[in-house]
């Protein structure tokens, strides 16, 4: 399995029989509360447009647990972990492919969050949204658990 999927790929197994699960995970590190600015806000940025079919998946709050002694991101806890994926839409028998603004760190941590908790097809998207050049949607999914 390669772990990392293009734009064009992605494009055609979503126009396929058995499209992936979308994860966006668009977060950046912000020195803009320091400054006095609002920092980035992922779930604005998803809400302002996303790959059709997208969940948002917060790294704070959904692939991360508390900031502490373990550090700014600590390992979520796995019970919690599982259930924000299973919110998300994802499945053991459905392919995952988790994307982020571009930068691609972000979104691997999804990847390696599933993979390491035992999910057998996630991939990335290579250049994230921004190598994605199909229209974009606002529509909020409901998925099943």
């Amino acid at each position: 399995m390669n772990a990392i999927i293009t734009a064009s790929e992605l494009a055609g197994e979503l126009a396929g029989a058995h499209p992936p699960v979308l994860l966006d995970v668009r977060w950046q590190l912000s020195t803009a509360k320091a400054a006095g600015a609002p920092p980035f806000d992922g779930r604005a940025a998803y809400g302002a447009g996303h790959l059709p079919g997208a969940v948002y998946v917060d790294l704070d709050g959904e692939l991360a647990s508390a900031p502490g002694a373990n550090g700014r991101h600590p390992l979520p806890d796995v019970a919690e972990f599982g259930a924000a994926m299973r919110r998300a839409g994802v499945s053991s028998g459905r392919p995952v492919v988790a994307y982020d603004g571009g930068q691609g760190w972000a979104a691997a941590r999804a990847w390696w969050l599933l993979r390491w908790t035992g999910h057998p097809n996630v991939r990335v998207l290579d250049g994230g949204l921004t190598a994605w050049e199909g229209p974009l949607s606002t529509d909020v999914p409901t998925p099943a658990e």
